[in-house]
């Protein structure tokens, strides 16, 4: 089956739409299509990460795992100005990515297909990583990420995820406890949990 929106090449025929999306008070004009995720809005949990995040004082980049048609990394790049690197294993996902930054104007993000963090140069760190994680996909990929974010966040480096209560935000909570010497659920909202987790 290669029609999820975690499969590297979905083989569902492409069906392209473009629609408006304000986020952190700016307004973006998104391409996305069938075989990605959420391809008709941007969905709740990414919004309510994207509106909760605060950079951390740090000066450094951001990693967007899991960065679909790059609503969660472009506004984050245009809001603070800081440069975002944006990863998907989805290469339609990442196509409209690189087109959406062009639509938008937002210069400051490298844009690539990675398997998880299997593409990203060696010794690369950064300050603040996002994730949307695919839940879909499995408990032992969402610690993957939980993992390699740890190892990819400098000191003072903070992860950012959203995950639904139904979904196993409990259990990823005890997982990132394990990992991380702090960490937090900075909001709430409608069953989906925004969490920060903070290395030291």
């Amino acid at each position: 089956m290669s029609n999820h929106y975690y499969s590297q090449k979905p083989t569902v025929p492409s069906d392209r739409k473009k629609w408006s999306f304000t986020l952190k008070g700016h307004l973006f004009t998104f391409q996305s299509d069938r075989g990605v995720f959420s391809k008709n809005e941007v969905d709740f949990g990414s919004r309510l990460l994207v509106e909760t995040f605060i950079m951390p004082d740090i000066e450094g980049d951001v990693l967007d795992v899991g960065c679909g048609y790059g609503p969660m990394g472009l506004s984050i790049a245009k809001h603070y100005d800081r440069h975002v690197d944006m990863i998907d294993i989805n290469e339609r996902a990442v196509e409209l990515a690189k087109d959406n930054a062009n639509l938008n104007s937002v210069k400051n993000v490298t844009i690539f297909q990675s398997d998880l963090f299997h593409k990203i140069e060696a010794g690369r760190e950064y300050v603040a990583i996002l994730s949307n994680p695919p839940i879909r996909a499995g408990k032992k990929v969402v610690h993957s990420i939980f993992e390699e974010s740890y190892s990819r966040l400098v000191m003072g480096g903070e992860l950012w995820i959203v995950i639904q209560k139904k979904q196993g935000a409990p259990s990823a909570i005890d997982k990132l406890n394990e990992l991380f010497a702090e960490v937090e659920v900075v909001k709430k909202q409608k069953g989906y949990y925004i969490i920060k987790a903070k290395k030291y």
